[in-house]
């Protein structure tokens, strides 16, 4: 049995529309009857409908071609493709395209024929209106039918009263979608915004009845259960302030996303979505130097490793936004890496995307790698991140992080590549635990790699925080541990830490790329820390429900390797500004003792030494204080 997918329009309640074979013949049709019937109109209304025989024979004579013209040009402005019940003003932009042209080519014969076998000039802009009013009337009425059709076979559906929060474009945009479509069981029924001027105008029908100072008043008024915000450009403050009057009111929200994610496209009902901590963090927008990151990754080719993984799949997606002529994906989770090829192909067409399921601790096959494809440059961000994990396995932490960077960097100064960038964290300052102590020799591999001074490449290492939403964070943990019902686990109520998202971080680490001249590490500007308490909270309530009565916050400890706080330099490192006010530039006094050595010789029996063992040397060779 053979199953066949019926179109929208077929699915859906509404008009019973003829078949497809005879709809553009049926719309011919009545186009050219609301044509001929306006030509007619149009004469007749010039003699007071007293036509004389001479103008009624010079009628007959033109009124074929004339009605014939337009029709064509209707047809060439795409009329016959779109749907009678579907009339929007680009479709009322491009009917008037083609009707104007048609009248411009009447007045044009009528002057060149002084008018002797034609109607009057009066009949041809009167002819004019009449044709667009009949036409457009026509699709008009179609949409209404259609729309009332659609209410009435959904009227029986439960509809869930809904208020936008601003007033916009966007807003007014949205609220015309959402109540063209009921059977998404939402009814907008009026708009909120603070802006004294908008209170008690209309929008498509619907009233600005006041501000957020009023949503208690008016929720109780009109039985609201949704509300949506739609300020794309609001700041984090005034996102959080109307949250909470929402959690106090009792009434569901979503939120619209910032403008640039629905750029040069009206926002739709599935741009909406569940407020996120991350409209909350109460950063301010960051600028990048895009035309400096395009001239470095225009046209090259470029190389991400752990190109699975969040931190990676962003770089990925960033750099191929600048037209590199190739990115080669090096990450060892095949799942990960067959996605992101997918994506990445279907977004990129023009970019050669090349996936390699490869170990970086796999110096054969990185160099291979290399030799292949002649990378020029390289963002390293292959790493294990998990701190209590990597507490119970120091030497596959060692392994990964630190040996995957030497056998990285090395191999990219073997090839000549133009920069190697390390992406650090900042765990790896003053490190009381395994994961930080790797990136810190991760970091000291990189910067000693540097002061070899007989190669070509600059190596710089770029440091950030923690990253909202990124694979194993706590913001993940916390969402699916509220959708369970709790409890919502904090280590310590005066734990904090430093956030930023995915896209700013990785933006900071391409502009830090820019700056690199060998030898840096860049820390970018996280902004004020969160307490991990305060952020359990908030995505309670984020959620719709009340931190400690409905969801309990249970604080367990600090665990293995964890810190109380974090910081971004140590006291060695020198900072000094860059060009980029969110990026600080740290230089450190080289080492005399070569980390390089002490890896290598140590690397081939890490797994078998005993884990007391392994500690000790990281306490040796980072520096740090034994956990």
């Amino acid at each position: 049995m053979t199953l066949t997918a019926k179109s929208e329009s077929e699915s859906r309640p509404g008009l019973l529309l003829p078949p497809p074979a005879l709809r553009v013949p049926l719309v011919i049709l009545a186009y050219g009857a609301i044509l001929l019937c306006a030509s007619f109109l149009a004469l007749a209304l010039r003699f007071d409908f007293e036509v004389p025989q001479e103008f009624f024979q010079r009628w007959i004579w033109s009124v074929w071609w004339i009605v014939s013209l337009k029709l064509i040009l209707l047809g060439w402005f795409g009329q016959y493709r779109s749907l009678l019940t579907f009339f929007s003003l680009p479709d009322a932009g491009r009917l008037f395209y083609a009707l104007g042209i048609a009248f411009v080519v009447q007045l044009t014969a009528w002057f060149l024929t002084d008018g002797v076998t034609m109607i009057p000039r009066g009949t041809i802009v009167v002819d004019f209106v009449l044709s667009y009013a009949g036409l457009a009337g026509l699709r008009v009425v179609m949409r209404m039918l259609r729309e009332k059709m659609a209410r009435g076979h959904f009227s029986s559906m439960p509809s869930r009263r809904v208020a936008i929060i601003g007033a916009g474009t966007q807003g007014a945009a949205l609220a015309r979608e959402i109540n063209a479509k009921p059977g998404l069981g939402m009814q907008v029924v009026c708009f909120i915004d603070d802006d004294p001027n908008k209170i008690g105008r209309t929008l498509h029908g619907l009233q600005v009845l006041g501000g957020r100072r009023d949503l208690a008043r008016i929720a109780a008024k009109l039985e609201l259960a949704k509300c949506i915000l739609a300020m794309p450009w609001a700041t984090a403050g005034l996102i959080k302030e109307t949250i909470d009057t929402l959690n106090e009111v009792g009434i569901d929200h979503a939120i619209l996303p910032p403008v640039d994610a629905f750029l040069k496209r009206n926002p739709t009902v599935g741009h909406l979505r569940h407020v996120s901590p991350e409209d909350l963090l109460g950063r301010e927008p960051v600028s990048l130097d895009q035309a400096e990151i395009g001239k470095l990754l225009s046209g090259e080719t470029i190389m991400v490793t752990g190109a699975g993984g969040s931190i990676g799949s962003e770089l990925c997606r960033q750099i191929a936004r600048h037209a590199p002529t190739r990115l080669v994906l090096v990450e060892r989770s095949e799942p990960a890496l067959f996605a992101l090829e997918r994506e990445l192909a279907r977004d990129f067409k023009d970019v050669s995307i090349e996936p390699l399921a490869v170990d970086v601790c796999d110096a054969a096959a990185m160099d291979a790698a290399y030799a292949r494809w002649r990378p020029a440059y390289v963002f390293h961000a292959a790493a294990h991140k998990h701190v209590p994990l990597m507490e119970r396995q120091p030497a596959e932490a060692i392994r990964n992080n630190a040996l995957g960077t030497l056998v990285a960097a090395r191999t990219a100064m073997e090839h000549g590549c133009k920069k190697f960038v390390l992406v650090s964290t900042d765990k790896a300052v003053n490190p009381e635990g395994v994961m930080g102590a790797t990136k810190l020799l991760a970091e000291l591999i990189v910067a000693e790699l540097q002061e070899s001074r007989s190669h070509p490449t600059a190596f710089c290492s770029v440091r950030f925080g923690n990253v909202l939403d990124s694979s194993g964070s706590v913001v993940r943990v916390f969402r699916k541990q509220i959708a369970s019902g709790g409890p919502v686990t904090v280590t310590h109520p005066e734990m904090e830490r430093y956030f930023m998202s995915i896209p700013e971080a990785v933006g900071l680490v391409l502009q830090s790329a820019t700056f690199a001249q060998g030898g840096e590490i860049f820390v970018l500007d996280m902004g004020r820390p969160v307490k991990i308490h305060h952020l359990a909270q908030q995505m309670i309530e984020l959620s719709g429900f009340v931190p400690d009565r409905d969801i309990p916050i249970e604080i367990t400890g600090l665990r293995p390797g964890e810190k109380m706080s974090e910081e971004s330099t140590h006291g060695c490192e020198i900072q000094s500004p860059t060009s980029h006010p969110k990026i600080q530039k740290l230089t450190r006094q080289p080492r005399i003792r070569s980390v390089i050595d002490e890896l290598e010789k140590t690397a081939p029996r890490l797994h078998r030494m005993g884990e007391a063992e392994v500690r000790d040397w990281l306490r040796r060779n980072a520096d740090i204080a034994a956990p």
